[in-house]
Formats: structure tokens, sequence, C-alpha cells
């Protein structure tokens, strides 16, 4: 298959839709089909051009197998409603061009479009039109009520109106729709896509690269010398409710066995050293190598993982894959009863949203019960093993897009037969 993916963000990002999307396209380069890739140059979670990529003008390069073509974008400092638009909107505009001209030198066979950003969906259908190519929409977040939950955005008004009209529009308008949880599809459904041309396609943990140790050189190298560590490790935004940590380490002040870990980058991140300043039992640190992350993931006794109250079923936090098949439990902020806690009770436990007190609690039920945190620790290996094997995960997608494409070819021979 010729596969086109326009995704905002791509490789090297290190954490999120970036870092998906690239494994995403890699492995399908790997299984033979041809890979192209139109992205922005990559920013995330840093919200700062990475070294050795230039602010201006396009590229395009052979990596890992996939023709990367790289666009220009605007970075904002802070990504606050009007500049997150503005953000996404350049994308679309610098990707109009690379877009067009791939899609008339080497027509694909799928354009797969990745949302964020939706913005770029009426492009990646253009091209799917000129081409003939059958269109997918994967969904990762969904950035409009996102973007009410964490007040980037207003509810009300007529911007708000047609942001709604918009989205429903896009996910309506391609040949198949997916998203990462059950509960996000069931949302595709609520706003108007039919269930039958929904997928489920999770993000996935690296279990050959991800998985339990007993022991991680981060310790040394940060100086930790508590017995347990509470480690948080992605993007520090608005949208995660990261800052509650720094409260819980708070409250935990006057346990002598325990390191709270913040390993991240983001908009939040500031305030929240500040907030901790005179704490010495929480460090906070820059999100690591990927080549680092194994080490990384195993240096935590505990994974935390808290979310806003009112984005619980918006996004399925993609660094919870990788957390599970480290074999650590994982604590997260979400009422029983939503995606993300089915996914995770078992394999820790979940605690009320947004509450300090209730995930010192659960904390504690953990680190001062070895024979129920072994068992939780167990069941996050296995849990990841048989539900998040990214080989497993990619394969079945791949062979769905087969079937699409095939049955898009029977249709239109069908159709040429009868006109004839």
């Amino acid at each position: 298959m010729r596969i086109l993916i326009i995704s905002l963000n791509y490789a090297p990002e290190p954490t999120g839709i970036g870092l998906y999307s690239g494994e995403l396209a890699q492995s399908l380069a790997e299984m033979g089909h041809d890979v192209s890739v139109i992205a922005a140059n990559p920013h995330y979670p840093y919200w700062k051009l990475f070294g050795g990529y230039g602010r201006y003008g396009w590229t395009s390069a052979s990596e890992s197998g996939v023709r990367v073509t790289r666009c220009p974008i605007y970075i904002p400092k802070s990504a606050s409603g009007g500049k997150r638009i503005l953000h996404y909107f350049s994308f679309l505009v610098n990707a109009l061009i690379p877009t067009l001209w791939r899609t008339i030198t080497d027509p694909p066979d799928v354009v797969f479009c990745v949302a964020p950003s939706l913005i770029s969906a009426p492009l990646a259908l253009l091209a799917a039109r000129l081409s003939g190519a059958t269109s997918w929409l994967h969904v990762q977040d969904f950035e409009v009520e996102a973007g009410f939950a964490t007040k980037h955005m207003s509810e009300s008004g007529k911007i708000a109106k047609l942001a709604r009209l918009f989205e429903a529009q896009m996910i309506g308008a391609f040949d198949r729709a997916s998203s990462i949880s059950r509960e996000m599809c069931a949302k595709l459904v609520e706003k108007g896509r039919a269930a039958d041309g929904v997928y489920e396609l999770r993000n996935w943990a690296d279990i050959s690269r991800i998985h339990p140790q007993s022991s991680s050189g981060f310790r040394e190298r940060w100086g930790i010398a508590t017995e347990h560590v509470a480690l948080y490790s992605g993007s520090i935004g608005r949208k995660q409710g990261i800052d509650l940590i720094v409260d819980v380490a708070r409250k935990m002040r006057d346990r002598n066995d325990l390191t709270f870990v913040i390993c991240g980058n983001g908009p939040t991140r500031g305030p929240m050293e500040a907030a901790a300043q005179g704490m010495d039992n929480i460090q906070f640190h820059d999100l690591q190598p990927i080549e680092d992350l194994n080490e990384l993931l195993n240096l935590a006794t505990i994974h935390l993982l808290p979310q806003r109250a009112d984005a619980a079923d918006l996004v399925l936090p993609s660094k919870m894959a990788n957390m599970l098949a480290s074999g650590r439990p994982i604590v997260a902020g979400v009422t029983t009863g939503h995606g993300l806690a089915r996914e995770v009770e078992g394999a820790g436990l979940v605690c009320t949203p947004e509450n300090a007190d209730a995930m010192v609690d659960a904390i504690e039920r953990l680190i001062d019960n070895p024979s129920s945190y072994r068992r939780y620790a167990d069941e996050a290996a296995d849990r990841a093993r048989k539900r998040w094997s990214r080989a497993e995960i990619i394969g079945r997608f791949a062979h769905v897009l087969g079937d699409l494409i095939a049955a898009k070819d029977t249709s239109r021979l069908k159709n040429h037969g009868q006109r004839a």
C-alpha cells in the first residue's frame, strides 16, 4: 500500500502524538508499505524548535524507511486559545503545497490524517479526493472539547458554535474514523459518525523495549536515596492537571521513604517549580531521550497519572501503555466508570480526580502493602503484553486498512463495469 500520513506532530518528538505517529509510520514501512509523511518541524513538548531544524523552509528526507517532508510552523511561547489556533492554521497553510505535490506525483492508496490538528483535515480530504484514495481520520484528542475543558476556548458564542460544526463535518466526511479508546470511539458516534465506520486504534507499548527491571541508573544519577519513587513523565500542561502532584508531595513531606519525580516539559512547569520551592521530597527534570525511556520508567515504584475531571473521556493518556509495560502500578486521578479507570483498575488504583488527599491515600495503600503492590505490578506487565503490544495493534490496523482499500477497489471496478 502507498500510505500518506498527515500529522502535525511526528518523530523525533519524544512523547505524545509525535511519538505514536512516528512509530506507526515506521512500523508500516517495516511491513513493506510505501509510507510518506507530511509533518511540522519538531517542537513538542518544549514548544521550541528542536536543534538541527530550520525555522524557515521545507525539508524532505528518508527517515527509518519513511519519506518525511517537514514544514515550517508558528510555535507560540504559550499555547493559549488564539495562539494555538494560529499554530494549527500555520501547519495547514505550509503543508498545502507538499501534500498536493505528493498526491499528484505519487498518488497514495490511503490518506491518514491525525488530529490534532483537525484543521488539517480538509487538506487530507482534498488529497484523497484528487488521488481517489481511501481517507482515514485518527483522533488522538478531541481538541474542541479539550479546549473548552481547559478554558482555552469559551463554550458559548459564534466561535464555539462554528468549532463544533466544523468538528462534526470533518468526523463524518472521511471513509473511516478511529480513536484510541472505546469511550473516544463512542464519542465519534455521538458526533454523528456511523458506528460501522469507527475503529479503535489504541496507542501501544513497545514491549520489546519497555519491560520490568529491578533497578534504574537514574537513582544514582539524580541522587535519589529513598526506597520509593512516585514518577510522572510526560508533557506538563493544563490539560493534564499535573500541578496536583506538588500538593500531594507537600502533604507527604513527613515520609522519609518517598521521592516525587516530575520529568517533563511544558507551559505549567515553571509555576509548579515555583510552588515546590523549599520542598526536598520532589525533583524536576527534563524529558529524557527515548533510548533512556525504559531506564526512566523503571525508576518508579508508582506511576502517577493525574487528570482533570472534565477531560476524562476526551483523551486517553498515551503514556499509560508504557507505564504498564514497565511493570509498575499506576495511581490515576479519574472517576470510576470512565475508560481510563477501566484500563487502570487491577493494575493500579484510581482516586478522585483533582483531589490531593485521595491521591495521597492511594499512594500509601500501595507502598505500605507489599503483597498488594506485587499483585498490581504483575498485572500491569501482563496487561501490557496482552492488550498493548505495538506489533499486534499495528498489524491488525494494517490488515483492516488493506481490506478497506480492496473493498473500495472492488466497488470502483463494479461501478466502472455498470457504466460500460
